[in-house]
C-alpha cells in the first residue's frame, strides 16, 4: 500500500474513532431515562455505550501519532461514507441487546434508518418497546438530521485533522453559503440553530397534549425531518394545536439552514428572494388545498379535517419527515398518486430534508423549457438562470445526470422488490420512501405499515437506498469507478 494509502487509512480511522466517542456519549445521556423506567438491572444501554465509548477511545488512542493529516476530497468522500455504516453498527447495539429487534440486520436497519432520517421501521406496537429505546431511537434522527460529520467538524481542529472537506461533501447542496470564513464557526452557528428549533418545538409541544418525554422524542424527529414516533398512530393521536406545531416544524426542516441563518442574522428578505424557497412554499399552498377541495367535495370530508390532513400529509412527504395524522391510502388513487410524486421532490438544498430537492427539479425543468427554445433560435445563448445568475454547463449537466441517475436506481430498486415477490405498491413505495429518505410509502409500507415483513434480502436493498439517499448518489456511486481511486 502506498505512503498516501496509509494517511488515508490513519486519518479514517482517527475520525471514526471520534465519531463514535459522540456517539457514546449520547447514549449515555439516555442512561437516566433507562433507570427511571427499568431500575439498575437494565444493561443494553450502559453495554452499548461502553462498547461505543471504547471502540472510539482506542481508535483515537492508536491514531494518536497521525495528527496534523489534512482530508482530501477522496478521503472526504471516503469517509462519509464509512461513518453511517460504523455509526448505525454500533447504533444498533442497544436495538439488538433489548431484544426491541430479532436479529442484526433489523437492529443494523433500524439504526441505519435513524442516522440517515428515513424514519423506516421494523418495530410494531412502539407503545410496548422501552422508553430508553424509543428515546435512542429519536436520538439517532436528531444525530443523522443535521448530519453527525457537520457536527465532528467543530471539535474536528481539536484532532488536527481538517474538516472543509468533509463539511462541503456532506452539505452538498448546489447552493452553498458561507456565513463565516472559517468553516467551524458557520457549523457551530448551524447546530445552534438546530438546537434553538429543537427546544423550541420541545416547549410548544409540551404545552399542548404531549407529556415532557413525548414532546422531546417528536422534537428531535421532526426538525431532524426524521419521522420516528413513540406511538404507533404517529401523530394522528394527538390534537390538533400539536399536528399544527408539527407541520410548522416540519416546514421549517425542509428549509435551507445556511439560508434561515442568513435571514436572522443579516437580511430577512432573503428568504423571499430564494428562488427555491419560493417554489417550496407554492408547492405547499397550491397541493395542499387542492388536495383539500378534493376532498370536501369527493370524499366528503368537513373543512376542518380536510385542510388539517392535506397540510400536514403535503408538508410531511414534501419536507421527507414522514409523520402521518390518516391514512392517505384510502383516499381516491388520484390523491395519494399526488403525494407519490411529491416523494420524488424532496425540500430545500441544505435543509435535512432528503429527496431530489427543489432546485435540481427547476433547473431540469427550466432546460427543458428552453431546449425547446434553443430549438427554434439555434444560435441564441439561453442560459438556465436560479436566483437571477447563470447556471454553468457543468451544474446544468451534473443536475440533468443525477436526476435520471435518480429514477433508474428507483425503477431498479422496484425491479429488486418485486422479484422478491413483493406487490407492486409496496415495491414501488419502498423504493422512492428509502432513496428520499422518507420512510412512510404507499402500499404496506404506507401509513400505520412497517418494513417488519419484509425479506432479509429486500432489507438490505433498502440499506442501501437508504445511504444512497442520504450521502448523495454520485458520492457514494464515485468509490465503485476506477478513476476515484487513482
Amino acid at each position: 500500500m502506498s505512503a498516501t494509502g496509509k494517511i488515508s487509512i490513519s486519518v479514517l480511522l482517527r475520525v471514526q474513532g471520534f465519531l463514535l466517542l459522540i456517539e457514546g456519549l449520547f447514549m449515555l445521556t439516555v442512561l437516566p431515562v433507562t433507570y427511571f423506567h427499568h431500575g439498575i438491572n437494565t444493561f443494553s444501554i450502559p453495554f452499548s455505550a461502553l462498547i461505543t465509548v471504547l471502540t472510539g477511545f482506542i481508535l483515537c488512542i492508536a491514531t494518536r501519532k497521525k495528527k496534523g493529516q489534512k482530508i482530501n476530497h477522496r478521503e472526504g468522500v471516503i469517509t462519509i461514507c464509512i461513518s453511517w455504516v460504523m455509526l448505525s453498527v454500533f447504533g444498533g447495539l442497544p436495538f439488538l441487546l433489548s431484544k426491541s429487534v430479532p436479529n442484526f440486520t433489523d437492529a443494523f436497519f433500524e439504526a441505519l434508518s435513524g442516522f440517515t432520517t428515513t424514519g423506516a421501521s421494523i418495530l410494531t406496537h412502539l407503545e410496548t418497546v422501552p422508553k430508553d429505546i424509543l428515546l435512542w431511537r429519536s436520538m439517532t434522527q436528531w444525530i443523522g438530521g443535521l448530519a453527525i460529520i457537520v457536527f465532528a467538524v467543530v471539535l474536528i481542529p481539536f484532532l488536527s485533522v481538517g474538516g472543509m472537506q468533509l463539511f462541503m461533501t456532506e452539505m452538498n447542496g448546489i447552493n452553498y453559503d458561507k456565513l463565516h470564513p472559517r468553516i467551524m464557526h458557520t457549523a457551530k452557528r448551524l447546530w445552534g440553530l438546530y438546537l434553538f428549533f429543537t427546544i423550541l418545538e420541545t416547549v410548544l409541544l409540551y404545552w399542548g397534549d404531549m407529556d415532557l418525554f413525548d414532546a422531546v422524542c417528536h422534537s428531535m424527529t421532526t426538525i431532524s425531518s426524521g419521522g420516528f414516533s413513540t406511538r404507533t398512530s404517529s401523530i394522528a393521536g394527538y390534537s390538533n394545536y400539536t399536528q399544527i406545531v408539527v407541520t410548522f416544524f416540519m416546514a421549517l426542516s425542509g428549509c435551507n439552514f445556511t439560508l434561515l441563518l442568513i435571514a436572522m442574522v443579516r437580511n430577512p428578505m432573503a428568504l423571499f428572494r430564494n428562488e427555491e424557497f419560493k417554489h417550496f412554499l407554492i408547492i405547499i399552498l397550491t397541493v395542499s388545498i387542492a388536495l383539500a377541495l378534493a376532498l370536501i367535495f369527493m370524499v366528503k370530508t368537513n373543512v376542518n379535517y380536510a385542510l388539517r390532513a392535506s397540510f400536514f400529509s403535503v408538508v410531511s412527504t414534501l419536507s421527507t419527515t414522514g409523520f402521518f395524522v390518516c391514512d392517505y391510502m384510502v383516499w381516491p388513487v388520484g390523491l395519494w398518486v399526488i403525494l407519490l410524486y411529491l416523494m420524488f421532490i424532496g425540500a430545500c438544498s441544505g435543509s435535512t430534508a432528503g429527496g431530489v430537492k427543489i432546485i435540481r427539479h427547476l433547473i431540469f425543468t427550466k432546460n427543458a423549457f428552453l431546449e425547446l427554445k434553443r430549438i427554434i433560435h439555434p444560435n441564441a445563448v439561453i442560459p438556465v438562470k436560479i436566483n437571477k445568475k447563470s447556471i454553468s454547463r457543468s451544474v446544468n449537466f451534473k443536475t440533468m445526470t443525477f436526476v435520471f441517475v435518480y429514477f433508474l436506481i428507483f425503477v431498479i430498486g422496484v425491479v429488486a422488490l418485486l422479484a422478491m415477490g413483493i406487490d407492486f405498491n409496496t415495491s414501488v413505495g419502498a423504493s422512492i420512501a428509502t432513496l428520499s429518505n422518507l420512510g412512510t410509502g404507499i402500499g404496506s409500507v404506507g401509513p400505520f405499515g412497517t418494513y417488519a415483513f419484509l425479506p432479509l434480502a429486500a432489507k438490505w436493498v433498502l440499506v442501501v437506498f437508504m445511504l444512497l439517499g442520504r450521502v448523495e448518489l454520485f458520492t457514494l456511486i464515485s468509490i465503485f469507478s476506477k478513476n476515484f481511486w487513482k
